[in-house]
């Protein structure tokens, strides 16, 4: 994870596939998931309101799918 003023760029080094975090928000959010008890959580730390949730929700669902994040017992 390399950040940016936009937010930051991730790299995979397994599938090569390069993604953008197109916000500093999001950027706290995947920095603090490791740290926080929840997906949720990790939002409500970074300053992330109950109508952005959504949105939050569907951008990590992304980084899962790419296989850029994943579930802790998945690990």
């Amino acid at each position: 994870m390399r950040p940016e003023r936009f937010g930051a760029l991730l790299y995979h080094f397994g599938t090569r596939r390069l993604s953008f975090l197109k916000s500093p928000a999001l950027l706290t959010v995947v920095s603090t998931l490791r740290e926080a008890p929840s997906a949720r959580a990790a939002c409500r730390l970074a300053g992330v309101t109950e109508a952005e949730l959504p949105a939050y929700a569907a951008a990590l669902g992304t980084l899962a799918a790419s296989q850029m994040i994943w579930r802790r017992e998945d690990r």
